[in-house]
């Protein structure tokens, strides 16, 4: 699979169903060709120029599946609280 194809899937939080943005960087292993983790950019900004960016580095092994149009993932977010995560996967 190209890095194009990776970059064009949405990326999404097992633990509540959230989309979490899409792939912006990839941090890679030169000596072994692997990729070690996907960089993820969140939040929202208006007309690409107000608003708040973050980033979010998602370990090769947090990924859960790769799917056709979309890529599971394990990401707990710390601003998310253990009961919140819960509630989320009760519902």
């Amino acid at each position: 699979m190209r890095i194009s194809q990776f970059q064009m899937k949405d990326i999404i939080n097992i633990y509540d169903g959230r989309k979490l943005g899409n792939i912006t960087d990839f941090e890679i292993n030169l000596p072994s060709g692997r990729i070690d983790a996907i960089v993820i950019q969140t939040g929202s900004r208006v007309l690409g120029l107000f608003g708040k960016d973050e980033e979010i580095t998602i370990l090769w092994k947090q990924i859960v599946k790769i799917g056709e149009d979309v890529i599971i993932v394990k990401y707990k977010n710390e601003n998310t609280t253990t009961q919140q995560r819960i509630s989320a996967i009760d519902t």
